[in-house]
């Protein structure tokens, strides 16, 4: 079993920067992705950014404003979001596709509140 646990979640004012990690633990599996999804108030859970041996996909509102980088070694995702305005104000969780025997599985974190507001 793997868990997932987040942390730089925050208030920031518009135009200014934030950076989210997440840290995974457990034992007995391999990782194959991590990555970052949001969801706002009302609204649909949504990709942010996710990072698969060394391959990242974007969410088409974030691309040229966030970054995802990963330490496979501490098996920790970070996303260093930039530019921020009020739209991305949201629940950002933590997503893992790990691999344990033959078998791969999706897991989720608990959530980090990210806040864009002057």
């Amino acid at each position: 079993q793997v868990h997932l646990v987040e942390s730089g979640g925050g208030l920031v004012q518009p135009g200014g920067s934030l950076r989210l990690s997440c840290a995974a633990s457990g034992s007995g599996f391999s990782m194959i992705t991590m990555g970052w999804y949001r969801q706002a108030p009302g609204k649909q859970r949504d990709l942010v950014a996710l990072i698969s041996n060394g391959d990242t996909n974007y969410g088409d509102s974030v691309k040229g404003r966030f970054t995802i980088s990963r330490d496979n070694a501490r098996n920790t995702v970070d996303l260093q979001m930039n530019s921020l305005t009020p739209e991305d104000t949201a629940v950002y969780y933590c997503y893992a596709v790990v691999r344990m025997g033959s078998t791969a599985s999706g897991s989720w974190g608990q959530g980090t509140q990210v806040t864009v507001s002057s």
